[in-house]
């Protein structure tokens, strides 16, 4: 009995905001055990220009199908299992905003190096210095960097936030 089947074609963004592309064009991918792209790369700069590589790099024309795959890939290339389990996935809303300063925690005014009256201009001034400082492609922590970003834009909203008058 034959089996039809059609090169495959799977593309998703990475982090940076370019198109990785994974392509089967021997058989279908399957869950488990998860079957390993026949080719793969990344970089492009749109989804179209992707599939031109894609195609252009198997030599026939591809049926584009869910960038989950593509996604998998990427993870077992990073060491990771393909498909995460539910105890892995992070709980939405469980990245938390920097709060008011409580014991021991450094205030989002502290950790940006600014007094609590800066204006705008202060702010980002001192946000794109600590930026500098922190970032993890210079040498800096990425858990210290997250803060700072989440700071940086905790303060934003607070300074736009209209002031409360004092009771007379």
């Amino acid at each position: 009995m034959s089996q039809l089947f059609a090169p495959l074609c799977s593309i998703t963004k990475t982090k940076r905001r370019r198109f990785f592309w994974a392509v089967w064009s021997s058989g279908p991918p399957t869950h488990v055990p998860f079957r390993k792209p026949d080719a793969e790369d990344g970089g492009a700069s749109t989804r179209e220009e992707a599939l031109a590589a894609a195609e252009k790099k198997v030599g026939t024309t591809l049926t584009e199908i869910d960038p989950l795959w593509a996604r998998a890939w990427i993870r077992i290339i990073r060491g990771q299992e393909p498909w995460p389990t539910k105890a892995s996935r992070e709980p939405i809303g469980a990245r938390t905003k920097p709060e008011r300063s409580t014991s021991g925690e450094t205030s989002i005014w502290e950790l940006l190096g600014v007094p609590r009256d800066a204006t705008e201009a202060d702010l980002k001034a001192a946000y794109r210095k600590r930026v500098l400082e922190t970032h993890p492609d210079h040498g800096g922590d990425d858990e210290t960097f997250r803060r700072i970003v989440s700071a940086y834009s905790e303060a934003q909203r607070r300074l736009r936030k209209p002031r409360r008058k004092a009771k007379a």
